[in-house]
């Protein structure tokens, strides 16, 4: 196959492809937020300390970003107390869940090919 026909046919693929960022939810397109989404995808609930040792954030910026995600509806905070201290425990929501889902999707088809890792011909 000729270098232009090969152009031709990414070109084409290209085409059908929407590359438009807006389809991305900016709620989740955050480090932060998308680390702690997918570590709580991945346990029913996690406490924020469990969080923040988890995706290694501070926790001034964890806290930012937890809030940003309830305020969206995305993850519920139970706060109560434990031995006279503080302890916020996180879930995701329904809907958190419906948009994290939705979001992976999209981010998916980002991507022209399937990922397959490169690998080092010296190995």
């Amino acid at each position: 196959m000729s270098a232009r026909s090969k152009a031709q046919g990414s070109a084409l693929q290209n085409e059908e492809k929407d590359y438009n960022y807006k389809q991305l939810d900016k709620v989740i397109h955050s480090r932060i937020r998308f680390a702690a989404l997918c570590y709580l995808d991945s346990v029913d609930q996690a406490s924020f300390v469990e969080i923040r040792e988890g995706i290694s954030a501070t926790d001034g910026n964890l806290s930012v970003h937890m809030r940003k995600l309830e305020a969206a509806g995305y993850v519920y905070c139970d706060k109560t107390y434990s031995k006279r201290v503080p302890l916020s425990t996180y879930r995701i929501t329904d809907t958190g869940r419906n948009a994290f889902t939705e979001y992976r999707s999209k981010l998916g088809d980002f991507f022209s090919l399937p990922f397959s890792p490169v690998r080092d011909k010296n190995l």
